[in-house]
């Protein structure tokens, strides 16, 4: 056999099969090039929302959309983008933010003739969302949500809230003498995180009729920082959604970090759960949330889980949003001292006794109304853009067609902070709500959203934030104890994750009664 016919028969297969080998990868590489290419062009020059403004970067990849979310400060970098753009900007390839007053209308309101835009699939990833139980503010489904919207609508009445004021008026005045407590032992309190308990504990107490005692820690009571915690998962979903071929990749890389998120998902579910259970296994010494739906539910229907499901979006959200606006609120008092000596008098002068403050009797002051309303304006207590989907066959919103299955929301930073819907947006000026100026679009400020899927616990919040805020200023004088940058220090995952506010208080020399009924807010360690 000669050296030619040797290396014909033994080594040109092998170099053919090298040479197939790289043509293929080659061939492979060319088609996911050109594949690229092709999505970016279509994006950019074909896709139905081409002509939408928007960063060039982000019609073409969802990356500037995760990096910006996954930060904490989208909602700030939305408020730059409709600065800049307008009140439509695209911000993903199939997804547009909006920021004007008819926006909220069109994508979360009732339009007769038009589809509901129902809730995107971000819902899906949350604290037993993630388990396949639905809440009250995770349920996708219209008529599903109506049917929990109305087991759970009693619970939030007028004639329901005047039942539970008592509960409320006695955590409040707990937190006014624990406030008087540690403000007489420290040269400052954390004021953020003693309203956070107060929420917590006003929140536990409806929703599950007994306190978590949050108000008699030191620190803040572990399910508050880990129903936080667990509100990152839903981001991280989010994320792996819009990059499916990052679901191999993530679990390996981001092994231990996910592992945190979902054992703080997981707590959060058992918190939930064991708190409904202990519910359900005594007699609530007052009616709480849960007493009518107990009474009229069919467990085959709504199920103890559910039940739980519910309570927990209860608490965290209700506690959470609250403890928001009161907070920022505060801070925005201290460093506006014209307004503050304004509500200080109101409070005052209007009130001759602390026990003369409630619910009914805080209603009628005027200032305190425009400051909360000022507070949620430029800080609202929700930061985060909730998405819905346009329906099949497309919609319009604020005027621009888009087509079905687009991803669609208002952000509530950009439409509050914004400059084409506010004079002077960053200012605190309470005094815009009492005399409107020509440069302030004030249906753009819209902290309990609209439509159907509103805050069904709007009402009971005004009365937290009134008589908290009426009896914390009716006795006490409160100095900001050091500087701090509230809307840059804050990030936002879900909710917002806010700065600490450290406070000096000293008491004006009014007496702090005894509890309205001490049985209501002693201690107790959450199962």
């Amino acid at each position: 056999m000669t050296v030619q016919t040797s290396f014909t028969q033994d080594v040109a297969p092998i170099f053919i099969q090298g040479l197939q080998a790289k043509t293929i990868a080659m061939l492979l590489v060319f088609m996911g090039l050109s594949w690229w290419v092709y999505g970016v062009l279509y994006n950019i020059y074909f896709h139905p929302l081409r002509g939408v403004p928007g960063p060039r970067i982000a019609a073409i990849s969802n990356i500037p959309y995760c990096v910006w979310l996954l930060s904490g400060r989208m909602p700030y970098k939305l408020l730059e983008l409709h600065d800049r753009y307008g009140h439509a900007v695209r911000t993903a390839p199939n997804e547009v933010s909006f920021s004007s007053a008819q926006s909220w209308a069109d994508i979360y309101g009732v339009r007769p003739g038009h589809k509901t835009f129902i809730k995107g699939n971000f819902y899906d990833g949350g604290s037993f969302a993630g388990i396949g139980t639905a809440s009250i503010i995770s349920e996708r489904k219209p008529e599903a949500h109506r049917n929990m919207r109305d087991y759970l609508s009693n619970a939030f009445s007028d004639r329901a809230i005047t039942k539970q004021e008592a509960t409320v008026a006695s955590l409040v005045d707990r937190f006014i003498q624990r406030v008087g407590e540690l403000g007489s032992q420290r040269e400052s309190l954390n004021m953020m995180t003693r309203l956070q308990s107060l929420t917590f504990d006003i929140t536990g107490s409806l929703s599950l009729g007994a306190s978590f005692g949050a108000l008699e820690r030191d620190k803040p009571h572990p399910w508050i920082s880990i129903s936080i915690n667990a509100m990152m998962q839903g981001e991280i979903i989010d994320v792996l959604n819009r990059f499916p071929i990052l679901l191999k990749v993530v679990p390996v890389v981001m092994a231990r970090k996910l592992k945190t998120l979902t054992e703080d998902t997981k707590k959060n579910e058992q918190f939930a759960f064991k708190a409904v259970q202990s519910r359900m296994a005594r007699q609530a010494e007052s009616e709480d949330f849960l007493t009518r739906i107990l009474e009229d539910r069919d467990p085959t229907v709504v199920t103890d889980r559910q039940i739980a499901a519910h309570a927990s979006d209860l608490v965290i959200a209700g506690s959470d949003t609250t403890a928001t606006v009161l907070s920022a609120l505060i801070y925005y008092l201290l460093l506006n001292p014209t307004s503050m000596s304004r509500l200080t008098a109101e409070i005052r002068d209007g009130f001759r006794k602390y026990e003369d403050i409630n619910n009914l009797s805080t209603a009628p002051l005027q200032y305190l109304r425009v400051c909360l309303l000022e507070s949620m304006r430029i800080y609202p207590p929700v930061p985060m853009s909730l998405p819905r989907v346009v329906p099949d066959g497309g919609d319009t919103v604020d005027g621009i067609f888009l087509p079905g299955g687009t991803t669609v929301y208002t952000s509530p930073i950009a439409a509050s902070l914004g400059k084409a819907n506010f004079r002077d947006p960053m200012s605190f000026n309470p005094e815009r709500w009492i005399k409107r100026n020509e440069g302030d679009d004030l249906d753009a400020s819209q902290p309990f959203s609209v439509g159907v899927r509103a805050c069904i616990g709007r009402n009971l919040a005004w009365m937290d934030m009134r008589t908290t805020l009426v009896k914390l200023l009716w006795v006490y004088d409160l100095e900001l104890a050091q500087p701090i940058d509230w809307q840059a220090q804050s990030k936002m995952h879900t909710l917002w994750r806010k700065p600490d506010l450290m406070v000096r208080v000293k008491n004006r020399g009014v007496e702090v009664p005894s509890l309205v009924n001490p049985d209501i807010v002693l201690a107790r360690e959450s199962t």
